[in-house]
């Protein structure tokens, strides 16, 4: 069975998802409230691709699987760092607005960061980045959901939230069946690999949340604020970077998505520590 199979209907179904939860005045929130969404952006489009960089030098990371983690770092927000945040005592209408913000820009740095990482670590492998191809994905798989749920949910409001209630309760069970399925597909490389890229993956989900927390106090947030964007920051869109590295019209190769799998367990693993801890701080400033 070709992961693509699976991957892309459940990416497509996490962005209508997003869509239906979304509101015109999630947009606006830039405007409103310009600090908070400057830190969260800052965060996931340049400074996560940043660290994602300096880790896999760092650690030696060989080149196709320097890209999965550069894959990884372009993806934009995951759909449950929603509910990350309100769990964690958070702004949930800002992680949100992140989300969909993240969602829609992304479109198009990420195919500008990933050619220019292709073109830096693809060469030696006859790796080439189709920038055409993924923007089009991208448009059909992320940008026409997202679209058409903000559609239904500004004209069906009701029918949405009922939508919304039942699908984002489908979210985590598909993921856990594209992990699995993936799993099972290659679990030598995935063994394999598992030591040196488990560190990676959690030294750079560990570095980005360090920074969601410097780029909130250098903006003076507020404390709901903070821990919204060190969630936003470290919650990454797993499914979107397995779409991209699996998609026979981008780059086809499964391998690729290794460390994004491998992210996808490190992460719920790390952030739910993190909600603990800030649950039984009592909600103060972490």
């Amino acid at each position: 069975m070709n992961t693509i199979f699976i991957v892309l209907p459940i990416l497509t179904l996490l962005m209508f998802d997003l869509g239906l939860a979304l509101r015109p005045a999630d947009f606006r929130m830039i405007v409103e409230r310009p600090k908070a969404v400057c830190a969260g952006l800052l965060g996931q489009i340049l400074l996560l691709p940043l660290i994602a960089w300096a880790v896999g030098s760092l650690f030696g990371v060989e080149p196709l699987l320097f890209l999965g983690i550069m894959l990884i770092a372009c993806s934009p927000g995951g759909s449950s760092s929603n509910v990350f945040s309100m769990l964690a005592g958070g702004d949930v209408a800002l992680s949100v607005s992140l989300t969909a913000l993240s969602s829609v820009i992304t479109l198009f740095t990420g195919p500008a960061i990933m050619d220019f990482a292709t073109s830096h670590l693809g060469t030696a492998m006859d790796v080439h980045l189709p920038v055409g191809n993924l923007l089009v994905q991208n448009l059909l798989l992320m940008a026409v959901p997202i679209a058409l749920g903000l559609l239904v949910s500004i004209r069906f409001g009701r029918a949405a939230q009922r939508m919304h209630a039942v699908l984002k309760r489908l979210a985590f069970p598909c993921l856990i069946l594209l992990a699995t399925v993936f799993f099972v597909q290659n679990k030598a490389t995935i063994v394999s690999e598992f030591p040196r890229l488990g560190l990676s993956v959690t030294t750079l989900i560990l570095l980005s949340m360090l920074g969601g927390i410097a780029l909130s106090r250098l903006m003076a947030l507020s404390g709901r604020e903070q821990r919204t964007i060190v969630i936003e920051i470290g919650m990454q869109n797993a499914a979107q970077a397995i779409a991209v590295a699996c998609s026979p019209f981008v780059f086809n190769n499964e391998v690729m998505a290794t460390p994004a799998i491998i992210y996808a367990l490190m992460m719920n693993i790390i952030l739910l520590i993190y909600v603990g801890t800030t649950l039984v701080s009592g909600g103060s400033k972490l």
